[in-house]
């Protein structure tokens, strides 16, 4: 039986939300990884629990993103969201997303309730009014938005680096920092002008924020990540843009200007949830998710997100209950996935590389994807989709073992019991390991769906398919027809209790097979209605007439999979630019002379931590023998601190010392580095001294 954690179990209800998708492309298998397929998951668990749970989403269409899209296009910035907001929906749609509702930012509610926040922080007198420099377009005769605006990288020297980040390096930008800055739009040189915003505090909520992360036992990667940041400090962020495309700033003198998108697009949670209400006919409904301590509150999220959500949202949320109106609940769990790569590599639309999730589930039915992400979750470090991966998952695993147990089960009941389950009488041994199987498994699963460890959750959901298996065929129910007809009903029996059994504990994963079980068995109700506990019981009565049987999965040919191979690399190649298809070419040859010159020492790291105000460097100190030293290396964005401590790396032990950001560093960490920016520290493969030479 299933047991809620002490902490779930002092809430009422439960609130998940997981992250608004923006609205200016198709989604893909990424997204779903993040943080679409857990939360989904974990609202179905719920619900068959019987829990009050309520899943909010929607689109986020507001920002510069958007607008550039549409100028792209020469459309207007509703056309790209009114046409990905569809796209997106039906897409969410087909592969089983069962939200409460999927909402969108451009809609009144959403305008209403985020100028609302805004005003109510400004009637608090929590904002700071500032004036600031900004590049100007005397062409366009407009201020120029972050993305507006590219020139070169005063740190490493791309020439394409946007007027809010590097993506080359992953520097954050000041736009009046870049070299040679231009106009997105028509490509003269902006000049430099004066220009106001409105800005959130983040500081002044520093102590607030750090009470409230410790008070919280989040997932490590998270907690890594929110502790990164309050380290640095919270410095004030401007919530106001000078831009057209957004929620209007509701004051005096700001008609030109929106509220910031990072602002108020995690308002659209609380929007959409207004928007619920209004649709069941209580329009005070959303006030007992949001504003009842009762209420626990999960987002999902992937880990582009972290901050946002763990900082961010809950200082506007702390912001607004400074005001004594009313009080909003702040998340209690944050369950932050880590990236999910294809093939390998990093997905990316301009080169092609990968698959939008409408265009997969045209090919394939949505559970064969749903399942094989669940077991390939980015729960703790990034991983990878595979074709042949996912072929194997579903022929081995979804067909070979899932599947056939359910025919076998149900085609031997139809042939010899004229499709109606026999009765069973007196267990044996063998049969009571299999009752005892299915009483324990969803206790099991449980526990890893409470604690957010979805994978180890169908693994153990998975585990009673191949118990399932084990145990017809160590009954041998077609000898036993014969020789001992009453072993072999009951052998028949228990096999429709586990049938029965794992359509309800993988309902949350395979929703869609899941009640093509129910319907096979002529179950009432469906397989989400059942009940979870119920799967520990045996409760499909003797005498059950069965129904119409079909395949529950079938087998991906090679040739299949070899199709899909073959688009994914001529897409890439169709799309990436002439320079990047090879790999970089073999500079000039040295004698052996020039690289004796070089030391290569196995060196200890013994401490790792983020250079502050750097969102690009960590400073790492490592033994090399009896030598400890500093080396400040730019690969933040690639691992955290965590990731490195313990590892023996391999460092250039005589470079000459060199200082970043005011820290001197001694040496150079070696590293592997592909063209898409992915980034690999070189570590030994066995363990070798600190100090032993590279030869």
């Amino acid at each position: 039986m299933s047991k809620a954690s002490p902490e779930h179990s002092k809430f009422s209800r439960t609130l998940v939300t997981a992250a608004l998708p923006y609205a200016n492309g198709p989604l893909h298998l990424g997204h779903l990884a993040g943080a679409y397929l857990p939360a989904d998951i974990y609202v179905r668990y719920l619900r068959l629990k019987g829990e009050d749970v309520v899943f909010i989403c929607g689109s986020d269409e507001h920002g510069v993103a958007v607008t550039i899209s549409a100028e792209k296009e020469h459309v207007s910035p509703q056309q790209i969201v009114d046409r990905y907001h569809a796209i997106n929906k039906a897409s969410f749609e087909k592969f089983g997303m069962s939200f409460d509702n999927y909402s969108r930012t451009t809609l009144p509610v959403h305008h209403q309730t985020g100028q609302e926040f805004f005003l109510e922080l400004y009637r608090q007198d929590i904002l700071v009014e500032k004036s600031e420099k900004q590049l100007y377009c005397e062409k366009d005769r407009m201020f120029l938005a972050d993305r507006y605006v590219e020139g070169t990288c005063p740190v490493c020297g791309n020439s394409d680096a946007r007027g809010d980040q590097c993506e080359n390096c992953g520097t954050w930008l000041e736009q009046t920092q870049l070299i040679n800055p231009k106009c997105k739009i028509c490509g003269t040189t902006p000049v430099v002008r004066e220009t106001k915003h409105w800005y959130l505090p983040l500081g002044r909520f520093q102590k607030e924020l750090e009470d409230y992360v410790n008070s919280k036992k989040w997932k490590e990667n998270v907690r890594g990540y929110v502790d990164s940041w309050l380290k640095e400090g919270l410095d004030d962020r401007a919530i106001t843009r000078d831009l057209h495309w957004g929620i209007p700033v509701p004051l005096q003198g700001y008609e030109n200007k929106v509220i910031y998108v990072w602002f108020e697009a995690v308002l659209g949670y609380i929007s959409s949830t207004k928007e619920l209400s209004q649709k069941r006919g209580d329009p005070s409904l959303w006030k007992k998710y949001w504003q009842d301590e009762a209420t626990r509150y999960i987002a999902f999220i992937g880990k582009d997100n972290i901050v946002f959500h763990t900082l961010i949202f809950p200082a506007i949320l702390m912001a607004w209950n400074k005001g004594g109106k009313s009080r909003y609940i702040l998340p209690d769990a944050v369950p932050a996935n880590e990236f999910l790569n294809f093939e390998g590599k990093k997905f990316s639309k301009s080169r092609g590389w990968g698959i939008d999730l409408q265009d997969f589930i045209d090919i394939f039915p949505p559970d064969t994807l749903r399942y094989a992400l669940a077991l390939n979750l980015p729960e703790s470090r990034d991983s990878d989709f595979y074709w042949k991966d996912f072929q194997a998952r579903v022929n081995n695993e979804l067909a070979d073992t899932l599947g056939n147990f359910v025919n076998r089960t149900l085609q031997f009941i139809q042939r010899y019991y004229e499709g109606k389950v026999p009765p069973r009488g007196e267990l044996n041994a063998l049969d009571k390991w299999a009752v005892s199987q299915m009483e324990e498994t969803p206790g099991r699963v449980a526990g890893q769906f409470e604690n957010f460890k979805f994978r180890d959750g169908v693994v153990d959901a998975m585990s009673l398919a191949r118990a399932a298996n084990k145990y017809f065929n160590d009954s041998e129910p077609w000898k036993t027809r014969k020789d001992n007809p009453e072993q072999c009903a009951t052998t028949v029996n228990i096999c429709a209790q586990l049938t029965r059994s794992l359509a309800v504990i993988l309902s949350p994963v395979i929703p869609f097979a899941a009640e093509e079980i129910w319907k096979m068995l002529r179950l009432e109700g469906t397989a989400a209605q059942s009940g979870w506990n119920t799967a520990a019981e045996m409760k499909v009565e003797s005498g059950t007439e069965i129904g119409h049987l079909n395949i529950l999965f079938t087998k991906i040919e090679d040739s299949t999979i070899e199709e899909q191979i073959k688009k994914t690399a001529s897409g890439e190649s169709a799309e990436q630019p002439a320079a990047t298809q090879a790999t970089a070419p073999i500079k000039a040859q040295i004698s052996i002379d020039d690289f004796r010159k070089v030391d290569l020492r196995v060196a200890k790291v013994i401490n790792c931590e983020k250079v502050p105000k750097s969102e690009k460097l960590l400073r790492i100190e490592v033994q090399v023998g009896e030598d400890k030293r500093q080396i400040v290396a730019g690969i933040s964005k690639h691992y955290k601190p965590e990731d490195l401590i313990g590892k023996s790396v391999i460092i250039v032990a005589n470079l000459a010392p060199a200082k970043l950001m005011g820290l001197e560093s001694n040496g150079m960490l070696l590293a592997a580095s592909t063209d898409d920016g992915k980034l690999a520290v070189l570590t030994t493969a066995s363990d070798i001294d600190s100090g032993s030479i590279i030869r």
